[in-house]
């Protein structure tokens, strides 16, 4: 019986779903998160009799035909790349994008990724780093006698040293930009990867047209948005009960059938 098939695939379907919900509640709290959704598609159809062919005694054609869909599956997990909250920290090293954009880091391997995360800090040589001590690209180091970190809208960065009325520039921040964000491959850690969906970065300045402008002392709240995920929780148990209740009745006529021919 093909029922049970087809429910099974949209048992399927819906575990996957409830899987990428969980993903965005455990991350409510991790800056910089986009919240995913599940996408579906319908199988391939059964065709038992065709629409659109002249019908048995030639004298018409048949208007609708005879197809039976086998079930769903899931076709992609879209990241929704929509602008966080920002969320006022007073940490001078905390830095928020308002606009599309990325900050760009050197990986472990010295490769180039990619983050939303502005949870910026320096390390034992005054080099801006993330969290993991991952250094930011373009390389910016603070002097050691520095008493302040002024970073700009437009991503300069300058310090404040001790006994000095004049701020030192300290370097540029740069953003990257891509032509399909939600192409990029999710790595953990906040970070992301170029890959051949995304297209290639384009690197610019923060302020210029098309890219983010840059909120020092802030960070970027995830974008989920807890009701919604509850409601999307709730739509689907409901599916997936009503998947398992197919299957129990199609189980029950099957088991009717057997009995019969008993």
């Amino acid at each position: 019986m093909r029922a049970l098939s087809i429910a099974a695939t949209g048992m399927n379907a819906q575990q996957t779903n409830l899987e990428v919900i969980a993903n965005n509640i455990a991350n409510i709290n991790t800056t910089g998160f986009k919240r995913a959704r599940a996408e579906f598609t319908d199988l391939l159809y059964q065709t038992d009799r065709y629409q659109g062919v002249p019908s048995r005694a030639n004298v018409g054609i048949v208007p609708e035909g005879v197809t039976v869909g086998l079930g769903v599956k899931t076709t992609a997990i879209r990241s929704i790349n929509l602008q966080g909250t920002l969320n006022q920290t007073g940490n001078q090293f905390d830095l928020a994008l308002q606009g599309p954009g990325w900050f760009q880091i050197e990986g472990a391997d010295g490769q180039t990724v990619y983050t939303r995360a502005g949870a910026l800090n320096t390390n034992a040589t005054g080099q801006l780093v993330t969290p993991d001590g991952y250094n930011v690209i373009p390389a910016i180091t603070v002097p050691t006698n520095a008493v302040a970190v002024v970073v700009n809208k437009t991503g300069q960065v300058y310090a404040r040293i001790d006994g000095q009325t004049d701020l030192q520039e300290l370097g540029q921040l740069t953003l990257a930009t891509f032509p399909n964000e939600v192409g990029l491959a999710p790595l953990g850690d906040n970070l992301f990867q170029e890959t051949a969906a995304s297209g290639s970065p384009n690197v610019g300045v923060p302020g210029d047209p098309g890219f983010a402008t840059i909120q020092q002392g802030y960070l970027e709240d995830s974008n989920v948005d807890a009701v919604k995920e509850i409601t999307e929780l709730i739509s689907a148990q409901r599916a997936y009960e009503m998947n398992s209740k197919v299957i129990q009745t199609a189980d029950e006529m099957a088991a009717v059938v057997s009995k019969n021919i008993r």
